[in-house]
């Protein structure tokens, strides 16, 4: 499977049901879009769904479940549908296929013949050519106080900006997370508010549950009470994750700095780990023993890249080849020190592109955020030798107007 697939499930049976739902939830591409305990109800399911894959447990109900599978497969004949029953009667197999079934397993199921139905199902109906999963991007400080959430918040403004992503932002920082400041918004809900719902959410539900900024950047910000941490479950959050990446072309995570649970989750979910630091000897330091840690976590230590920030901010810090050497580790990026302009922006509440787009921080920040896309300089160079302005000057243009 290439991406994240959209599923809904009709089964009756309470029990096998939730079986089922458990046995989804539990895969990394799949996302449980709705589910129905009526056959009647889910052709309405399905067709607000528009999902990848549509599972039916025929068993309650022969004949209606089949005409259920019918209605469906004729609404939506994009959607490959798989019939699942305790039979393994030929003629039943035959009629499944014949209501628009393109796979047909026996209850109970073992999970690798579902894994390999729905490849099927997505190969033959898809193409497998389904749309590429959202990238999941940590911003991890090596210290306190190196401008983690500024660099966060500041990326996902400047990944916004280009046509096609949709940036979701995300403070895992719940004793003094601020990006909502950064941003001047004061949200209604809070990550403690969609993990505690998590379970009832679909992809609508959860884009009202965040908070969109004019620049396209949607929020959702820490819990109010920092000792919220300790009731939000680590499995919930993975989930929520996992919602976001489906929705979301790019999801920013900025973590705290005690690297709890939940920041070893977004680690682990992330597709790449920025580390932050600057070049002085105890930040260096911690990215030495960062690295150590992130050996222990699976992947995590090959997605990492190192950037530094508030590049220049003393003549007497290490140099950038000494500190390579340090680490034992490349320099993925820099980004110049502004402590003025960083400082008005924070206590305006206004991005960087809005506040200081011509600045050699924000230029900085963009191509950092072009990097991490994977759109190169010279791809810039002739999107503006073309006549077409850059998107951020669009979003300039508009916040200022």
């Amino acid at each position: 499977m290439s991406g994240t697939l959209r599923v809904v499930i009709c089964d009756p049976n309470e029990s096998t049901r939730n079986s089922l739902k458990k046995s989804l939830m539990g895969m990394d591409e799949i996302w449980l879009e709705g589910d129905a305990s009526q056959y009647s109800l889910f052709p309405e399911v399905a067709e607000k769904a528009v999902p990848d894959v549509a599972i039916v447990d025929i068993d309650s109900d022969e004949h209606e479940a089949l005409e259920t599978v019918k209605a469906v497969s004729k609404a939506l004949p994009k959607c490959g549908i798989i019939v699942v029953s305790s039979q393994a009667d030929g003629q039943l197999i035959l009629k499944s296929m014949r209501a628009g079934a393109k796979e047909f397993l026996n209850s109970p199921l073992k999970l690798d013949e579902l894994i390999a139905a729905i490849e099927r199902v997505d190969s033959a109906v898809g193409g497998g050519k389904r749309s590429k999963g959202g990238e999941i991007i940590t911003i991890a400080g090596a210290s306190g106080g190196v401008g983690s959430t500024s660099v966060a918040v500041n990326v996902a403004v400047a990944m916004a900006q280009h046509p096609g992503n949709t940036v979701a932002l995300v403070d895992l920082d719940f004793a003094l997370g601020d990006a909502d400041v950064f941003l001047d918004m004061i949200p209604e809900y809070t990550l403690l508010d969609v993990t505690q719902n998590v379970a009832r959410l679909d992809l609508a539900l959860l884009r009202k549950s965040l908070t969109k900024h004019d620049s396209g950047v949607y929020l959702l910000p820490r819990p109010v009470q920092i000792e919220d941490i300790s009731i939000v479950p680590s499995d919930d959050f993975r989930r929520v994750l996992g919602l976001l990446k489906a929705s979301f072309s790019h999801v920013i995570v900025d973590l705290s700095k005690t690297y709890n649970r939940l920041d070893k989750a977004a680690l682990e979910a992330s597709n790449t780990v920025i580390l932050l630091t600057q070049l002085d000897l105890p930040c260096l330091r911690n990215v030495v023993r960062l690295f150590s840690a992130f050996e222990q976590l699976e992947g995590v230590s090959s997605k990492a890249k190192v950037v530094v920030n508030r590049s220049g901010l003393d003549k007497m810090q290490i140099s950038a080849d000494k500190a390579e050497e340090t680490i034992d580790r490349e320099i993925y990026a820099r980004i110049p020190n502004n402590y003025f302009v960083i400082s008005e922006c924070r206590n305006n509440g206004v991005p960087l592109l809005m506040q200081a787009p011509k600045t050699a921080i924000t230029q900085a920040i963009q191509e950092l955020a072009n990097k991490l896309i994977g759109i190169q300089p010279d791809e810039m160079d002739e999107s503006d030798e073309s006549g077409g302005k850059k998107s951020w000057l669009k979003f300039l243009s508009k916040g200022t107007g």
